[in-house]
C-alpha cells in the first residue's frame, strides 16, 4: 500500500461536509455522507456510512480546524447527510483484510480523534451533539458516544448497537465499552444485555438505560437536534476570534525520512529504529497581537504540527521500526522565552488552544507503540516544553563532558502538558516539587542525574558505546512484550477513562485480533457476511 498522508483540507474532503453558522446561533454541522467508492485503498466498498482511516482522517481534520480557524462555534451537531442510517460503524471488510498492526493502529487513531472532540468540549467550550438519525451501530455509536449528547430518531427502525462481540469475535475499538458504563453510566448488567445484543436497542428503552439522551419523531427530530444543540452553545459564553487558518505543512518526504521546517523523521530500516529531531523557535514572539498574526507559522502551532503528522506516518507506514530516537536542537533561551509568552498569555482564547494542542499531541506520543529513547547531547535543546519528549521517553541518555557541556531546564508551561492519566510527566517521575529548582537554572549533567531527570550518564568514552549497545539489545526484543510493557509504565499514577481506555485497547486488541475465534479461518471476523458460522475454540484462558 502507498504510504498514508494525514494532511486534508475541506475542499479535498469525500465523505464528510462542515457547515457553519450564517445565523448568528454558534451552531455548526457536520455531515457524514461516505463515499462508498472511495476508500483508503481498493478491496472494500463503504456502504451505509461504515468509514475506514481515510474517513477519519477527514474527521480528524474537521475537529481541529473548528478550534483553531472557527472559534466562533460553540456548538457541532455530527450527523448523517444520508437518509436512515447514521453509522454503520468501521468497514468490516476494510478491518477483514487489514495487517494486525494496521488494525490495531486505525482503533488508536479513530479513539485520539474522538478524544480530540471530548477535549474540546472540556476545554475549549465546543459541544458536540450525536443527531442519529437511522441505525447508529459500533464505531458508528462510539462516535456518538464520543459527543456531549445523543439524539436518536424514533421511527420504530432506528437502533444504537455495540454488535462486535455478537457478530465479530472482538470488542468495541474505540472506548466503546468504557464510555458505556465510565461517561454515560450505563448500568454494568444492562451494559452486559445491550453489549451482546446485535440487534441494538431503539425508543424509550434507550433513553430509559442511558444509552442515548432522547428520542423523536421523523416529525420533530430536526427540531429537537436544534433547540439541544442551541442549548448547548449557549453554555460557553467566552470571548474567541477570529480564527487563524492552518497553513499546509507540505513536508519532504523520501525513502530516508520525512523533513518539516522544525521536525526531521530520519529511517533507519536496517537498525529497525527511526531519528526524529526536532528544532526549536527561530524568534521569540511578544504579545497576543503579534501571536495572532504569525498564525499557524508561530512555532509552537506549527512545530507540533508537525510532531502530530511525523509521529502518525511512524504509526502507519513504518510499522517495522520499534524504536524511536527523540533528539532536540536550538537556542535555549529563545525555546524558554517562547514558553514563558505561551504561560503568560494563557487567557487568551488561541494561545489557549495552541498548549492544549501541545498536549494532545504529547499524548500522542505517549501512546505511540514505539521504544522510546532521549538522546541528551551538547547540541541538545531540552527545555521547557521541549523537554517534555525526554520525560515521555522510555529512557534518558545524557553525556557527561566538561568540555561540551549538556543542559535541561523546566519551565512553568511543564505543568500544563498532561499525561493521558491527567498529570504531568514530571510527577509520574516523582520530580513535580522540584520544579521550582527545575526552572531556576540549566542543570548540568550531574545535577539532572541528582534530580532524577536522567536514566543513563555516561562520559565521552563510554557514551556512544553505551548507547549502541543498548539501541541493538532494546531492537533484539519481542515488539509485542516491549508494547504491553511501555503501556504500563508510561502512565503511572491515576487511572482515567482515557488511560482505561488505551490500556484495555493495548492488552484486548493486540490479544483479540489475532485470536482464531476473531481472525482465523473460521473466525467470526473472517467469515462476517458469509453463509459459514464461525467455529470457536470455546476453551476460556
Amino acid at each position: 500500500m502507498d504510504p498514508i498522508a494525514f494532511e486534508t483540507h475541506p475542499s479535498r474532503y469525500r465523505h464528510w461536509k462542515l457547515e457553519l453558522p450564517t445565523d448568528g446561533s454558534g451552531v455548526a454541522t457536520l455531515l457524514m455522507g461516505v463515499d462508498e467508492h472511495a476508500p483508503l485503498r481498493a478491496g472494500y466498498e463503504l456502504k451505509l456510512n461504515s468509514y475506514d482511516l481515510g474517513v477519519d482522517i477527514e474527521l480528524a481534520d474537521a475537529i481541529q480546524r473548528l478550534r483553531f480557524e472557527h472559534p466562533e462555534v460553540r456548538a457541532l451537531v455530527v450527523t448523517s447527510g444520508k437518509d436512515r442510517i447514521f453509522c454503520a460503524g468501521a468497514n468490516i471488510h476494510m478491518l477483514a483484510s487489514s495487517s494486525h498492526p494496521f488494525k490495531v493502529n486505525f482503533c488508536k487513531f479513530t479513539n485520539e480523534t474522538r478524544l480530540s472532540l471530548e477535549d474540546a468540549s472540556a476545554n475549549s467550550g465546543l459541544r458536540a451533539l450525536a443527531a442519529c438519525n437511522g441505525p447508529t451501530a459500533g464505531g458508528g455509536y462510539e462516535l456518538a458516544l464520543a459527543c456531549d449528547e445523543v439524539v436518536l430518531l424514533d421511527d420504530g427502525s432506528s437502533t444504537v448497537s455495540l454488535p462486535e462481540v455478537p457478530l465479530l469475535g472482538v470488542l468495541p475499538g474505540t472506548g466503546g465499552l468504557t464510555r458505556l458504563v465510565d461517561k454515560r453510566r450505563v448500568r454494568r448488567d444492562l451494559a452486559d444485555v445491550f453489549a451482546t445484543l446485535a440487534e441494538g436497542i431503539k425508543g424509550k428503552r434507550a433513553v430509559e438505560w442511558k444509552l442515548v439522551d432522547a428520542v423523536a419523531p421523523r416529525s420533530k427530530f430536526a427540531e429537537t437536534v436544534r433547540d439541544r444543540a442551541k442549548r448547548l452553545a449557549a453554555l460557553s459564553t467566552a470571548e474567541k476570534g477570529p480564527g487563524i487558518t492552518l497553513e499546509p505543512l507540505a513536508p519532504e518526504v523520501s525513502d530516508s525520512g520525512v523533513r518539516y521546517k522544525y521536525v526531521e523523521l530520519a529511517l533507519d530500516r536496517a537498525r529497525r529504529t527511526a531519528t526524529l529531531t526536532m528544532r526549536g523557535p527561530d524568534n521569540a514572539l511578544s504579545g497576543v497581537d503579534a501571536i495572532v498574526a504569525a498564525g499557524s507559522s508561530w512555532w509552537p502551532i506549527r512545530a507540533f504540527r508537525e510532531l502530530d503528522d511525523a509521529l502518525l506516518r511512524l504509526r502507519f507506514n513504518h510499522e517495522e521500526l520499534g524504536l524511536l530516537l527523540l533528539k532536540t536542537r536550538g537556542d535555549r533561551e529563545l525555546m524558554l522565552r517562547t514558553d514563558a509568552e505561551l504561560d503568560a498569555r494563557r487567557g487568551h482564547w488561541l494561545v489557549h488552544e495552541t498548549v492544549l494542542h501541545m498536549a494532545r499531541v504529547l499524548r500522542r506520543l505517549d501512546l505511540t507503540a514505539r521504544s522510546l529513547f532521549a538522546i541528551l547531547d551538547p547540541e541538545s535543546c531540552f527545555v521547557g516544553s521541549m523537554l517534555e519528549l525526554a520525560l515521555a521517553a522510555d529512557r534518558r541518555y545524557m553525556l557527561d563532558d566538561p568540555k561540551h557541556p549538556v543542559h535541561v531546564q523546566a519551565s512553568n508551561l511543564n505543568c500544563h502538558l498532561p499525561a493521558p492519566n491527567g498529570v504531568s510527566r514530571l510527577e509520574m517521575l516523582g520530580i513535580e516539587e522540584e520544579l521550582p529548582g527545575l526552572m531556576k537554572a540549566p542543570l548540568d549533567a550531574h545535577a539532572a542525574n541528582d534530580a532524577g531527570l536522567v536514566t543513563v550518564l555516561a562520559d565521552d568514552l563510554d557514551f556512544d558505546d553505551t548507547l549502541r549497545l543498548a539501541i541493538e539489545e532494546r531492537a533484539s526484543l519481542s515488539p509485542d512484550a516491549l508494547t504491553g510493557m511501555e503501556a504500563s509504565f508510561r502512565c503511572v499514577g491515576p487511572e482515567t477513562m482515557e488511560t482505561k481506555i488505551y490500556g484495555r485497547l493495548s492488552a484486548w486488541q493486540n490479544w483479540i485480533f489475532t485470536r482464531p475465534n476473531a481472525t482465523g479461518e473460521r473466525g467470526a471476523l473472517s467469515l462476517y457476511g458469509k453463509p459459514e458460522r464461525p467455529s470457536f475454540d470455546w476453551r476460556r484462558t
